[in-house]
């Protein structure tokens, strides 16, 4: 796809035939001029996908030199791996002369896009982006690639456009851990996952399913749920094992969902490991808080957010062609605790 270079106020003002500072006031809605004459160039600037630059407008006013900004998205902070991933993308960010805008999506597909929009008046230098859950169209990623944004994905990447993405190997991390459950003598395992629409929760659940059919177990139906956070899994948890044939350990796409489905069972009087087992992924501060403390997948999100970074950079900076698609791995790990026998 043709790249189409963002215009700015000069250029604006050469097609109409006006002046640059008549462009600029049009475009702050200044009463110096007519209503024709505005609605003509900001229907223009529409048209041309042009926003003016907030931060330059400002730092031209000071002593200060214009920084170099990177865009973050995170779909919520309270997650322990989103902030893990900020934290790495400072480090490199910061090492390499930049700086770092964040904003959370709340998981929800309107803010995502509005935010989307944010940056680019702000004239980020790039972005580095993990979707919301319920994100099924792309047109707002697409567009900032096609204005000459450098975007990369971690942790929950778009298929839907082709660009750069760093990821945990999700699938082997969930062969690992459940592979592990078997080991230790688990037959009748259930899997809770997110919505099957982002590629972490397919990555994971066929990492599951490979491990039971390596080991020659049958997957059951009704114990494979759309349940990632806390709330849900203490809701559902109960109606599974007050079933006759319950499951004897569960595997969980993230922490708090693991820590959720132990807490339940030792509500209801199960013993943990012994009579249930529970596996997460994430490996956060709250797996040590946990009694017994979570087995669970270390992500390494620190890790992740630096390949981001040095893929975005390399890519404003040059060393890495902008549409030069970069597909990096981080390995994971199985720490194991003691909610596994």
């Amino acid at each position: 796809m043709k790249e189409i270079v963002p215009i700015t106020m000069k250029d604006i003002a050469r097609d109409l035939g006006c002046s640059i500072a008549t462009v600029s006031r049009a475009l702050k809605n200044s009463p110096r001029i007519s209503a024709a004459q505005k609605e003509r160039i900001q229907a223009y600037a529409r048209a041309h996908n042009f926003y003016p630059n907030v931060i330059g407008e400002a730092l031209r006013h000071s002593k200060v030199q214009p920084m170099k900004v990177i865009g973050v998205i995170v779909p919520e902070f309270v997650h322990y791996y989103f902030m893990s991933v900020v934290s790495g993308i400072e480090e490199e960010a910061r090492a390499r002369g930049y700086r770092v805008m964040v904003a959370q999506s709340n998981e929800r597909y309107d803010k995502e896009v509005a935010i989307c929009e944010d940056f680019y008046k702000n004239k980020v230098c790039g972005i580095i982006v993990s979707q919301a859950k319920d994100t099924k169209q792309y047109d707002h990623f697409q567009k900032l690639m096609d204005n000459g944004v450098p975007l990369v994905f971690y942790d929950r990447i778009c298929t839907g456009v082709n660009c750069s993405r760093v990821v945990v190997d999700d699938y082997m991390g969930a062969f690992t851990a459940v592979t592990h459950l078997i080991d230790t003598g688990c037959k009748k395992i259930a899997f809770y996952g997110s919505p099957m629409n982002m590629e972490i929760s397919k990555n994971r659940y066929n990492g599951y399913r490979d491990a039971l059919l390596k080991h020659g177990l049958k997957e059951n139906p009704d114990w494979v749920k759309i349940c990632d956070n806390r709330a849900q899994a203490e809701a559902l948890t109960p109606e599974i094992l007050e079933t006759e044939d319950r499951p004897d350990a569960f595997f969980a796409i993230n922490d708090d969902t693991a820590i959720g489905i132990l807490y339940t069972a030792k509500r209801m009087g199960y013993k943990v490991p012994e009579e249930i087992s529970v596996c997460g992924f994430t490996n956060g501060d709250r797996a040590k808080a946990s009694d017994p403390m979570l087995t669970t997948v270390e992500q390494r999100g620190i890790a992740v957010g630096e390949e981001a970074a040095n893929i975005l950079i390399g890519q404003v900076e040059g060393s890495i062609p902008v549409d030069e698609v970069e597909k990096r791995v981080v390995r994971t790990r199985l720490v194991v605790r003691g909610t596994t026998r």
